[in-house]
């Protein structure tokens, strides 16, 4: 079994906080932060990784900067500008999961990034360092499903699971084919457009997840949309997991960087004891003001 697929199988231990939240879920949700590698500096990468799972992290993705992340708005757009300013690299990324591996051998790490930095380190070649590093999924933007063959070849017998983005607007066929393909668990980008979109309705996102469920039994989490505890408890109610960008990023990056480690794990805390209340408790009014991943 792998790490991405424990986590998940942990998470549906009978518990009381299962009661209520719809047959076939976990009783609780996983908790994905992402951080952008090499933020607030390369030498605080790895502690705001340790951080975030003494916080409640079940599974890190851990972004590979790029100087076009065109699915990012400006909170992550500006974290992989100030890691790229100091000069991390790929396999710089890869190192940095090596050194978190030394003390936590169970938390999956997930990349999320752009095929252009893969591509020029050679599909074969990533995946056997990304392997070696201790790597568990990898979620690349533009690589979607049609146009995956080589990359899913690549991963093949290496124990990394290809992760796929679905959105509101994915056909059935769209889904079909991710649900065929995705493996540790489907990422559900909840509004239309680049991180930074206006608000989530939770119940367009219940109703999406239905659709997504009557073809696949890979956990499905979302993200893009979750800024704040409230939002995350009523995801948290219908979803397999809960992914907090944009909020982590900044709480992480945008201050002194001494402190980036304790702001992490105070944040995530926030979010999980949020998502662990009784979600029969949560009030019938769904959505959320909103300002990115």
């Amino acid at each position: 079994m792998s790490r991405i697929d424990a986590a998940f199988a942990k998470l549906k231990s009978p518990s009381p906080l299962g009661e209520g939240r719809g047959e076939g879920r976990g009783s609780r949700s996983a908790l994905i932060p992402f951080v952008t590698a090499g933020d607030p500096s390369p030498d605080h990468t790895v502690p705001v990784m340790h951080a975030l799972v003494k916080g409640g992290a079940d599974v890190i993705e851990l972004g590979v900067p790029f100087s076009d992340p065109m699915a990012d708005g400006p909170v992550i757009q500006r974290s992989s500008e100030r890691a790229l300013k100091h000069g991390v690299s790929l396999r710089g990324v890869l190192a940095m999961v090596a050194a978190f591996r030394k003390r936590d051998s169970a938390t999956p790490v997930v990349l999320m990034g752009y095929a252009n930095p893969i591509e020029r380190m050679g599909l074969a070649a990533f995946v056997a360092a990304a392997r070696e590093a201790g790597v568990d999924g990898v979620l690349i933007v533009d690589y979607p499903p049609e146009e995956s063959a080589d990359w899913l070849a690549a991963l093949e017998g290496s124990g990394i699971d290809p992760i796929f983005l679905l959105s509101p607007t994915s056909s059935e066929a769209r889904i079909a084919a991710v649900a065929r393909l995705a493996r540790g668990y489907i990422y559900y980008v909840s509004l239309k457009g680049v991180t930074g979109a206006a608000h989530i309705d939770t119940r367009d996102v219940e109703s999406m997840l239905a659709r997504i469920r009557k073809q696949t039994k890979v956990p499905v989490g979302v993200g893009f949309g979750i800024r704040d505890a409230e939002t995350a408890r009523r995801i948290a109610a219908v979803a397999d997991a809960v992914v907090i960008g944009s909020r982590v990023v900044q709480e992480v990056g945008e201050g002194a960087a001494e402190g980036a480690a304790d702001r992490a794990a105070r944040l995530l805390a926030e979010f999980r004891r949020a998502m662990d209340a009784d979600p029969r408790s949560l009030p019938a009014v769904a959505g959320a003001e909103d300002d990115g991943r």
